[in-house]
């Protein structure tokens, strides 16, 4: 048994990586904000969940916050940190630019600082497939550059991955970035297309379907991401020392840092998950077909070789099986 932390426990994968560390027996303490980004009556009801478990601890604190960040880690001195929370969203990041420096730069810069002057093994951190940007070679594959991000929450997220690598490089600390590719499933974060399509759909209003309708995504259901995240932080990542031999690898290190695709590998069109809803639901949609928004990509597909080789994850619900235990969800939770 160990002390873990999850920040942004609150928040939809926060919640579900915490129920899964709290199932096998491990302590956790989860930080969260609890901001009002999406409905807090939702980050509330996840968090009652985590709270009938007593080896969970919930402290509301911003990652922004230098001086409770350090109080934080002397107080606990978790053995092993999983960073998820952040300020999310690509659409919201062109209105709302400083919040992202403030939560997912100088924020994550707190977690490193954190996990260097306590006793931290690994620090498991969320990156995104929204760092690929501008790429159009698929798969999306780790050992590919990503230089070209195409909004702030992109480059934030860009960012993070760097700012790993240089206290891995400096200080020795272990990290691994996930990116994750379009996470959905219960207890999922009302922005999201899933649920926004659901509610709009339940109550008769028209969805906005952007780029007219031709999105893939590589839609991964939320127990595969938990699977693949619980995996991860059991496996220390070590030096590569053939690193730089056959070029310069961005995916692995010199230092203990490693990169992996978190998702399904099978991109879906956005138009059948829309049917997939629609026959969960016995309800057709209303479709209103709008441009490319600026900031979106038009197709994510992830390259899972590096994660299933090394971790030995591989994702095991289908998008059908996983939209229909989405709607019976929330079904039961909005009655």
């Amino acid at each position: 048994m160990s002390s873990i932390l999850v920040t942004g426990a609150a928040g939809f994968i926060g919640y579900h990586v915490a129920q899964r560390l709290l199932g096998r027996g491990d302590d956790v303490v989860g930080i969260d904000n609890l901001n009002d980004y999406y409905d807090v009556c939702l980050k509330e009801a996840r968090l009652a969940q985590l709270r009938v478990n007593p080896g969970f601890q919930f402290v509301k604190l911003d990652l922004a916050d230098r001086a409770g960040m350090e109080r934080l880690f002397a107080e606990f001195e978790p053995d092993r940190v999983v960073h998820l929370a952040a300020q999310a969203g690509v659409r919201y990041s062109l209105t709302n630019p400083h919040v992202y420096i403030n939560s997912n730069i100088v924020g994550f810069l707190n977690v490193l600082e954190g996990c260097r002057h306590g006793k931290a093994r690994h620090l498991v951190f969320a990156s995104s497939s929204s760092v690929y940007g501008a790429n159009t070679r698929m798969p999306f594959s780790v050992h590919d550059p990503v230089d070209h991000p195409v909004s702030l929450y992109a480059a934030s997220k860009k960012a993070n991955e760097l700012m790993a690598h240089s206290y891995a490089h400096l200080y020795g600390l272990p990290c691994t970035g996930l990116r994750f590719f379009s996470v959905y499933g219960p207890w999922g974060r009302p922005d999201m297309a899933m649920f926004l399509f659901t509610r709009a759909i339940l109550e008769g209003r028209p969805i906005e379907i952007f780029n007219y309708g031709q999105h893939r995504r590589d839609f991964t259901y939320i127990d595969d991401v938990v699977e693949g995240v619980t995996r991860v932080l059991d496996r220390i990542p070590e030096r590569d020392p053939h690193w730089g031999a056959n070029g310069l690898d961005p995916a692995t290190s010199p230092a203990p840092y490693r990169l992996y695709n978190l998702g399904s590998g099978q991109p879906v069109a956005l138009m059948r998950v829309i049917e997939l809803l629609e026959a969960a639901l016995g309800r057709k949609a209303q479709k209103n077909l709008l441009d490319l928004q600026p900031g979106d990509v038009p197709e994510t597909y992830a390259d899972i070789h590096d994660i299933a080789c090394e971790v030995g994850f591989r994702p095991g619900v289908s998008v059908e099986e996983g939209v229909a235990r989405f709607v019976a969800w929330y079904r039961e939770f909005y009655a």
